[in-house]
């Protein structure tokens, strides 16, 4: 069961914009409940929302049950209630809901195995249902209230209640799903109830249908009227007209550049509306601004803001862009995910987008355009006229963006959430003691190849003995997403952050070694690293996500540059790690890879020479010479050259997991002989 209060929440085709609400949370809960209902195991799905009358908004939305397949269907449970509510005033009604919901349930014959909650205000009906029920709840956020506030002037007291009520739901809920990095390790991190063992990084599909050339002719058709020269290159953005979508500084930027507008349309898709006056407050804001951003610029005939659309012809607009060699923008003040950059992606189309919040992440994946500030209008202008007039790089970024965002489908997603979901239901089985300990790297270890790694899985699966963990330089979230594509099993541990972290698994759960946490923490002055090595010419700081507790993180490529950091941190308890050709960690002198690998053989109570280790890079140097049994895959870098020749390492022929297999049969033989 999903339950998703805001907004108006219907079968397809979604009106989007029809409230302020009714946006990409929308797309998110109908995409998911859809993969998941096509999957075997799973017996049923229904999303639960509220039922509204309202003659403005249309029928629909208060019939009680809508079914949308054999296994799917959409339920509205009424309250005393039925006007349709904005955010403030359907938390007074929230109450009433969740009694009416958890009657519903109790008439059930088989209840519902678990609950996905889209934003706080359903997490606090999922916990209610919980506390009667034992349901367990997933929570998704899709937007945070800290992340919000700390982008926009004057909210902090309006907006305490949100934040309180979402710090109750991540404190709440069985487990969490994020949909970028940046959500994951940033924004929900910001929150005192976080915990990092329970967010799961899922980022969710994406699909539209294809469009025909009957579709481009409804697309052009739509914006026609607004524009002089429809066949110029189409600058297109699609959001709600809320403020921190930063639609009007969209129309700014782009009426202050002369070249943009003489050599673009720009296309505002921003909601539903039947006129300056219509809709809630925020909306008729917005619009108003738009409409006089269009008069005051004077961009008669260069900016469209068609008033109704639908959702094929959202898909349309995408292929039109693409077919006038346009861009899609997304100009956010700050953004959570972004899933209209995954559509432009499927339809070729490059995009520009908001370097606050998810985009980054999204942008980086797919590797189909540009991100800039768009605090900075010049900068985010000049991103865009980039990619307008650089013709290889349009074609290159259109090209990226079609090939990877196939892998972004909602079966994976589905999929993904199956595994989390019976890993909370999971009753661990007993294990015995282990007697040896197996750590791996995982990028380019256990990863790289797709036979190997599922010749990896079959090792680990006969070896009931043996401790699986994996040491990494990802976070614990990437790391998990990373072994659940590879399909690897659960490990053990986690050993994350080049050794900065340590994560032991107790059954469905993984629980932080706080013990290692102060271990390492004795002496850790971050602002003092920050400050003698940010300044350094040829530095750069990796991206905020990237920094730890105990990690700062950083590029830096030139080796005179790598020997100027370590000279300037000489005298700080500190260990720098530089791997993969330019990227550089620095760790508390306690930590790293090696490190960890001794604590946690300690703590499992396995002999030294009892441990293994296999690696690929420069980051797995410490732990790789302090093991007994160390095992370098054939494709390792050079710089782990120094270690070619030890009697504690073991040279695999093959490369990836399949050389971690080699070795591991390898030592086995040896200690047979």
């Amino acid at each position: 069961m999903s339950i998703a209060l805001g907004g108006c929440l219907k079968g397809p085709p979604i009106e989007f914009g029809l409230t302020e609400d009714t946006g990409g949370h929308i797309t998110y809960a109908l995409g998911a409940a859809q993969a998941l209902a096509q999957r075997g195991d799973v017996n049923r799905v229904e999303i639960v929302t509220r039922l509204i009358e309202d003659g403005i908004l249309g029928a629909a939305y208060a019939v009680p049950f809508e079914p949308i397949t054999e296994k799917l269907a959409i339920r509205r449970i009424g309250t005393a209630d039925r006007q349709y509510l904005c955010k403030g005033a359907a938390a007074a009604d929230r109450p009433a809901f969740a009694a009416a919901l958890i009657a519903h349930i109790a008439t059930l014959e088989r209840r519902p195995d678990v609950i996905h909650a889209h934003f706080a205000d359903a997490a606090d009906v999922a916990a209610a249902v919980r506390d009667r029920f034992g349901i367990p709840f997933l929570y998704t956020a899709h937007s945070l209230g800290i992340d919000k506030a700390n982008h926009a002037t004057g909210l902090s007291e309006a907006i305490a209640p949100r934040i309180a009520d979402e710090n109750r739901a991540i404190a709440a809920a069985d487990a969490i799903i994020a949909s970028s990095r940046d959500e994951a390790e940033r924004q929900l991190m910001a929150y005192p109830a976080a915990c990092p063992a329970k967010i799961h990084c899922v980022p969710p599909g994406a699909g539209l249908a294809h469009t025909t050339p009957s579709d481009l002719t409804r697309a052009r058709a739509l914006i026609a009227p607004f524009l002089r020269d429809p066949d110029k290159p189409m600058i297109l953005a699609i959001a709600r007209p809320v403020a921190k979508k930063n639609l009007g500084g969209l129309i700014d930027l782009f009426a202050g550049d002369a070249g943009l507008r003489d050599r673009a349309n720009l296309v505002i898709v921003a909601g539903l509306r039947d006129g300056p006056h219509t809709g809630e407050d925020e909306q008729r804001s917005v619009i108003a601004g738009l409409l006089a951003g269009l008069d005051r610029h004077d961009l008669y005939g260069t900016l469209a803001l068609p008033k109704r659309h639908t959702a094929d012809d959202v898909a349309a607009l995408y292929a039109l862009a693409r077919e006038t060699r346009g861009i899609f923008v997304n100009p956010a003040l700050t953004e959570p995910y972004g899933l209209t950059l995954t559509e432009a992606a499927l339809h070729g189309l490059p995009v520009v987008a908001t370097c606050h919040g998810g985009p980054a992440d999204i942008v980086a994946r797919l590797g189909h355009g540009l991100v800039a500030d768009p605090r900075d209008p010049a900068s985010f202008a000049a991103a865009i006229t980039t990619l307008l007039d650089d013709e290889v790089a349009w074609a290159r970024a259109s090209s990226a963006g079609r090939v990877n965002a196939r892998a972004l489908d909602w079966h994976g997603y589905a999929a993904r959430f199956v595994a989390i979901v019976e890993g909370l239901a999971a009753v661990a089985p007993a294990k015995p003691r282990p007697s040896r300990l197996l750590l791996c790297d995982i990028d380019n270890t256990l990863t790289g190849c797709t036979v190997g790694a599922l010749g990896m899985a079959a090792y680990l699966e006969a070896e009931p003995n043996l401790a699986f963990g994996v040491a990494t330089g990802r976070s614990l979230q990437e790391a998990e997403r990373l072994l659940g594509e590879w399909g690897q099993p659960a490990p053990d541990v986690l050993i994350t952050s080049v050794g900065a972290e340590i994560y032991w698994r107790h059954g469905a759960r993984l629980v932080a070694d706080a013990d290692y946490a102060a271990h390492i923490d004795r002496g850790w002055d971050p602002a003092a690293i920050d400050a003698r090595v940010s300044g350094l010419a040829g530095v750069e700081r990796q991206p905020a996500v990237e920094q730890r507790r105990h990690k700062r993180s950083y590029f830096a490529e030139e080796p005179a540059v790598v020997a100027a950091i370590r000279s300037a941190v000489a005298d700080l308890p500190v260990r720098v790690i530089h791997s993969h050709g330019r990227l550089l960690d620095i760790v508390p002198t306690r930590a790293g890879k090696g490190a960890a690998m001794q604590w946690t053989a300690l703590a499992l109570g396995v002999a030294p020479d009892q441990v293994y280790a296999a690696g690929d890079s420069g980051n797995d140097l410490d732990m790789l010479a302090q093991c007994q049994n160390g095992i370098l895959v054939a494709n390792y870098s050079t710089e782990l050259a120094e270690l070619i020749g030890r009697p504690t390492i073991y040279l695999a022929r093959r490369a990836h997991a399949a050389g971690v297999v080699e070795g591991m049969r390898a030592f086995a033989m040896a200690r047979a002989a």
